[in-house]
């Protein structure tokens, strides 16, 4: 994944002709992306096990490929402040201990993202790097096909606080306000999950979700 995002910056950049060395076309500008989210979800910590997970039980959270809206705000010439909208959804499998069992099922996220950004002009091509801070909210999670037989009937995942670091950069397409955009995100941040039978809490675990989040698309500055 990361060799084809670097293709995909590579190819960019060959699509920056002459004609689209561009001067501001206004302080908006608005991304329509495609989104890959990949994030980690392996376990860093077990705080309550009533019903005797494995030792070695680990989980990982699948992929999920997005589309999302990005809109930016241009304070200055070289820079930016920047939110996205999208939601995500993943499962969480156990790789090790149990492996293949499905511990959550469609966990819908809305990683809401705020980003400070500075921005250089190397002619056709405006390379950016950014950070900035998220909110992990949680909309919707169901317990695991794996966990159903042991009486699970409620499943949750925290809303938590993370940071980001951004990098990637915007290809103007003449001076209409058109362009092309890459854009890569590594977010850090953790969730606790919680398994319930009834109201009684049977397990809980702390977990790494840090995602990569790769990007490519269209923008509409204004």
């Amino acid at each position: 994944m990361k060799r084809l995002f670097a293709a995909m910056l590579v190819g960019t950049a060959m699509l920056a002709t002459p004609a689209a060395a561009q001067d501001e076309q206004g302080n908006i500008q608005v991304k329509l992306l495609g989104t890959v989210v990949m994030p980690d979800g392996a376990i860093s910590a077990v705080n309550v096990d009533t019903v005797g997970l494995p030792a070695t039980t680990q989980t990982e959270a699948n992929d999920n490929f997005v589309p999302t809206l990005a809109v930016e705000y241009f304070v200055s010439k070289n820079f930016s402040i920047e939110t996205i909208c999208c939601m995500t959804q993943h499962d969480v499998d156990a790789v090790a201990g149990l492996p293949g069992a499905e511990l959550v099922a469609d966990a819908k996220l809305i990683p809401a993202t705020v980003t400070a950004k500075g921005h250089f002009d190397l002619g056709p091509v405006k390379p950016y790097v950014g950070a900035g801070v998220t909110y992990f909210l949680w909309v919707d999670v169901d317990p695991g096909a794996a966990t159903i037989p042991l009486g699970v009937t409620e499943t949750n995942l925290s809303d938590e606080f993370g940071f980001v670091l951004q990098a990637g950069m915007d290809v103007p397409l003449g001076d209409s306000g058109f362009g092309l955009t890459v854009d890569a995100k590594k977010y850090f941040v953790d969730t606790t999950a919680t398994w319930y039978a009834g109201n009684t809490l049977a397990i809980e675990t702390e977990h790494k979700l840090d995602p990569w989040v790769l990007s490519a698309g269209v923008s509409y500055r204004f």
